[in-house]
């Protein structure tokens, strides 16, 4: 649903898709419109979240306290000019786009790397991943230590931009440089195919933005997660 300038989207009540995107940016954020959006998510069983970016402005997070919301999460959105192609990695290291046959491997890998720190969503990470290589648009990419896959990530094309999303490494082969070589082998990517701009998503002050950081990535803005408490 569109409303006051932002989209409400429902993908399923424990879908991490299901919040609003851009409120409060391309119009001032009223009451009337939380109305609209909070019955939207509440008459289908599900949580009222926004992805609130700071420029949204000062009235627009007043808003938000004065109906209860609270700060669930903060991450910063980061992006670079792709002017030309990434340095290449060390020769141990290998980045390739998983072909369909790879299906389940590249799920499998995303799914460990992610539930070694949340357990408790391997359900959905397998779903997720079973998504992510079904989806158009987008690619999976496998990175490799002397030929042992270790890290998954995707990337999504669209109008100039290229989206680096879904990175991680599963625990026992962190700290080999595979997440450096997923990045750049993705910017790589994007820059063949005409991609002007690169953006990543990363849990503010994490491992994946000080990495991001080192690879050229500047933040744009860092943003909150709220969620309504009725």
């Amino acid at each position: 649903m569109e409303c006051g300038g932002a989209y409400a989207v429902f993908d399923g009540p424990d879908s991490p898709a299901t919040q609003s995107f851009g409120l409060g940016i391309f119009t001032a954020l009223s009451a009337a419109t939380l109305d609209a959006i909070e019955r939207f998510f509440l008459d289908r069983g599900a949580p009222v979240l926004h992805e609130v970016s700071p420029l949204a402005g000062v009235a627009a997070l007043d808003l938000l306290c004065s109906r209860n919301y609270k700060p669930i999460e903060i991450s910063s959105v980061l992006y670079r000019v792709l002017e030309k192609p990434a340095a290449e990695y060390p020769g141990h290291i290998t980045v390739r786009v998983a072909g369909p046959e790879e299906a389940h491997l590249w799920t499998d890998i995303s799914t460990r790397g992610w539930a070694h720190e949340h357990p408790e969503l391997m359900d959905l990470l397998q779903q997720l991943g079973a998504i992510a290589v079904a989806q158009e648009q987008s690619l999976c990419f496998l990175g490799e230590v002397d030929g042992q896959a270790g890290a998954a990530g995707a990337l999504c094309l669209h109008d100039g931009v290229a989206l680096c999303s879904g990175s991680t490494t599963i625990p026992e082969l962190r700290r080999r440089g595979l997440q450096s070589a997923l990045l750049n082998a993705r910017m790589r990517y994007a820059f063949d195919h005409g991609c002007d701009i690169a953006m990543m998503v990363a849990q503010a002050g994490s491992d994946s933005q000080r990495n991001a950081e080192r690879n050229g990535f500047r933040i744009a803005y860092t943003r909150a997660k709220w969620r309504l408490y009725p």
